[in-house]
């Protein structure tokens, strides 16, 4: 069980915020949905909030139930779920359909991680360091960034390619999962890949990222992200993302 969890959330743009944190007394799930391309025709009636939100709602039933269920069952279960929330109105098997990256913790005597997409996990040692749990397939496209619209597309939910939430419930058995003894443990931060900018594009350790999110909140997290945009500007991509950020303390 987790002694605390704070988290916060906040859009890059005027656009609705896509990522999704929620949490129990022993869960913390962070999803990032996918914004679709301008023009792009996703096969489904509903946008990525929706498929979020949906998503976000059934992994929590699963997680609060407390069964002891494998995270990558839960999540392929989840996946089940939201995709026949669809209603049978949607082309789920189109590669552009909407989906979301995933990042979740359950702590118990042991803390268990599940990554599926960009948005990584980081765990604070209790004997000093960190262990980042991260799903690196998403960097390892052919021709390196910026990608185009057509191979991500063809490398979206593929063998090769990168796996994410969205149509295919079996994308769940390709998340980077493990476990670690609670006692090891300090704590865990869950991030959005709008927060991870900190350490693949201004140099910041994931130690010194979560000193901040445990010193001073998620928040400040965030508020650091956008400072730094605003004052160097991005890489690649949007000038902001949607970021979230979530910290669980473990007890002792």
């Amino acid at each position: 069980m987790f002694a605390e969890v704070t988290c916060a959330t906040r859009p890059g743009s005027a656009r609705p915020n896509e990522d999704l944190v929620i949490a129990g007394p022993s869960w913390i799930v962070v999803l990032d949905g996918a914004t679709a391309a301008a023009g792009v025709d996703t096969g489904c009636v509903h946008d990525v909030a929706w498929l979020v939100g949906r998503l976000g709602g059934a992994l929590a039933a699963r997680l609060a139930a407390n069964d002891g269920a494998p995270l990558a069952e839960i999540l392929e279960s989840a996946i089940e779920a939201t995709g026949a929330a669809h209603g049978g109105s949607c082309d789920l098997a189109d590669p552009d359909s909407p989906s979301a990256t995933v990042a979740m913790v359950r702590a118990g005597e042991r803390v268990e991680y599940l990554v599926l997409g960009d948005s990584p996990v980081v765990l604070s040692l209790a004997g000093g360091g960190v262990r980042v749990v991260c799903d690196e397939r998403v960097e390892r496209l052919p021709g390196g960034r910026p990608y185009s619209l057509e191979l991500v597309r063809r490398m979206r939910n593929a063998p090769g390619g990168f796996w994410v939430a969205g149509g295919r419930p079996e994308a769940a058995r390709e998340s980077v999962t493990g476990e670690v003894d609670a006692g090891l443990v300090r704590g865990v931060g869950v991030f959005t890949d709008g927060v991870a900018r900190l350490t693949e594009w201004y140099g910041w350790s994931w130690q010194a990222v979560l000193d901040v999110l445990a010193g001073r909140g998620p928040v400040a997290v965030i508020e650091t992200v956008r400072e730094l945009e605003t004052a160097r500007g991005p890489a690649w991509g949007k000038p902001h993302d949607d970021a979230t950020a979530a910290w669980g303390r473990l007890a002792g």
